[in-house]
């Protein structure tokens, strides 16, 4: 049996599936304003605001980066169609807490906005309080299946 997709990430992911890749409501509200462990297992939280899949697959967080998390340089695939994020920090720690990529499609102090799938991309270590980020993710040129 194939592998089915959402927005180009295969199903067979499960819970690391992003929120535009869920396949319904219920999943939804299941998930919807909780704070839910961030799936690099680094400390930081997320809690999911919206998400669709038509007219194209989006999802967007409210991310809580408590003292001493990190996210380690890593990317994060699709299989059709090209991913974007647009990082909005909120709140910053009194130091790290830098989003660190090498290829931003633009960025300032407080707005990242950046290919996930395509540029390797990191958080340092927060020290000296929180950080808080709201993240909105879409994948352009995907197939839902």
């Amino acid at each position: 049996m194939p592998i089915r997709k959402t927005c180009g990430i295969p199903r067979s992911r499960g819970a690391d599936l992003p929120a535009f890749a869920m396949p319904s409501l219920r999943s939804y509200l299941d998930n919807a304003f909780r704070w839910r462990r961030g799936r690099q297992g680094t400390g930081y939280d997320k809690m999911l605001l919206a998400t669709a899949t038509w007219p194209i697959c989006f999802d967007s967080y409210l991310i809580r980066y408590p003292e001493g998390s990190e996210i380690p340089p890593h990317t994060d695939p699709v299989s059709d169609g090209r991913h974007y994020r647009l990082n909005i920090v909120l709140k910053s720690p009194r130091s790290g807490g830098e989003f660190v990529c090498a290829n931003p499609i633009f960025q300032t102090r407080r707005i990242k906005l950046f290919r996930p799938d395509a540029c390797e991309h990191s958080v340092t270590r927060v020290q000296g309080g929180s950080r808080y980020v709201l993240s909105m993710g879409w994948v352009i040129g995907g197939r839902a299946a």
